[in-house]
């Protein structure tokens, strides 16, 4: 698939094919071992925090059930204060156990996620207190690996999207939307491309000025050096 993707974007965009050729070969990484529910979990308890304290309460949540994942049963029967006292907030306690809950009752179908078309998964998902589309959106990408998922709300995408375009401002979703309908059927991996000249260390090609805001450096750069050169020549005359 992955080169089919790339053959694809680089034919249908040449901003993406240009960060395809400076990126290199597409190499998604994908969540794989554990439950689904698990991996839904694990996301809830990363919402809006960092990679390091959130994989320290993470770990904390798992220290109450011997150092693994609890299943919904166990999660659902632990005390709102054992998971306060792990480091979760009141909130993701709440989702915690609404997702423990509806996989208990089958409402949200785990075993049969991978089977379903991509809008009833995210019918699925967006059904739980506290999955947002963005959640959903990740769950797609990272954990079934489905290839055609744009996450229109993800602000790395957003901000890959202006610097790439060269836009004044942060693109609206529904602008990425819109910028990115020719990416389909391969949009996961113009995602993944979009987040990696973020973190890329050649990514000035991306960052470059634009060609008016260059041309005025440049101007600038001139005026100052013509500034310096009578003031070098004047500090040779004093030295003789």
């Amino acid at each position: 698939m992955s080169r089919r993707a790339i053959l694809h974007l680089k034919r249908v965009d040449p901003v993406l094919a240009e960060i395809i050729t400076r990126v290199g070969p597409y190499r998604p990484t994908h969540m794989t071992g554990g439950t689904h529910f698990d991996a839904i979990a694990r996301s809830i308890v990363y919402q809006q925090l960092s990679n390091h304290a959130a994989a320290t309460i993470y770990g904390r949540v798992h220290g109450l059930y011997g150092g693994r994942a609890p299943t919904p049963e166990e999660l659902l029967a632990t005390s709102d204060a054992a998971l306060r006292g792990a480091g979760l907030s009141r909130a993701k306690t709440i989702y915690l156990k609404d997702l423990a809950a509806r996989a208990i009752a089958g409402t949200l179908p785990l075993e049969r996620l991978h089977d379903m078309a991509d809008p009833e998964v995210l019918e699925a998902l967006l059904a739980v207190k506290g999955i947002g589309r963005w959640t959903a959106h990740m769950f797609l990408i990272f954990r079934l690996g489905r290839p055609d998922v744009l996450p229109e709300l993800d602000l790395g995408v957003r901000k890959a999207v202006q610097l790439a375009y060269r836009l004044r401002t942060l693109p609206t979703p529904k602008q990425v939307l819109a910028r990115g309908a020719s990416w389909s059927p391969y949009a996961s991996a113009a995602a993944w491309y979009l987040w990696r000249t973020l973190d890329k260390p050649d990514g000035s090609r991306i960052r470059r000025p634009s060609k008016k805001k260059a041309a005025a450096r440049k101007k600038t750069g001139a005026a100052r050096g013509t500034r310096r050169r009578p003031r070098t020549r004047a500090r040779h005359r004093k030295s003789t």
